[in-house]
């Protein structure tokens, strides 16, 4: 049943991914150029957004919906390194292929099958990260 949930709202968010624009490389282009509010606007509201339900699952300490088990949400580590360095990272990789994680499987979604390279690409990058990962400095 839980599968079934995921999977479902997995779709959704697709093709409000889809829909919104936000899989769309030109939007992406704009962003990185500065010249639309777009794609900013739709992070923005993200992480606006974001941030209060957070905070109320924390304040109210909230169960899961499905299983009803308490949802813990970790804090996050002190510093800025990690963070700079792996936004840096990131950002690279969105402004090169055109795509972030979300946007790329629903662009798969819509049948643009030369995408299958930019995940394939991710799926191998985070994958070498957990090997190094513990050899990191924290």
């Amino acid at each position: 049943m839980k599968t079934a949930v995921f999977f479902t709202i997995g779709i959704l968010f697709g093709i409000i991914l889809y829909m919104s624009e936000v899989s769309s490389w030109f939007r992406i282009y704009e962003m990185f150029q500065f010249n639309s509010f777009h794609m900013y606007g739709v992070i923005g509201t993200a992480v606006f957004f974001g941030y209060i339900i957070v905070f109320i699952i924390k304040k109210i300490k909230m169960n899961s919906i499905l299983d009803s088990t308490p949802i813990h949400i970790p804090t996050k580590q002190k510093g800025w390194k990690r963070y700079l360095f792996g936004g840096i990272i990131f950002g690279c990789g969105w402004a090169i292929s055109g795509a972030c994680p979300g946007p790329m499987f629903s662009l798969l979604g819509a049948g643009f099958f030369p995408i299958i390279i930019v995940i394939a690409s991710a799926t191998l990058g985070t994958f070498c990260y957990g090997l190094i990962q513990q050899k990191l400095p924290h």
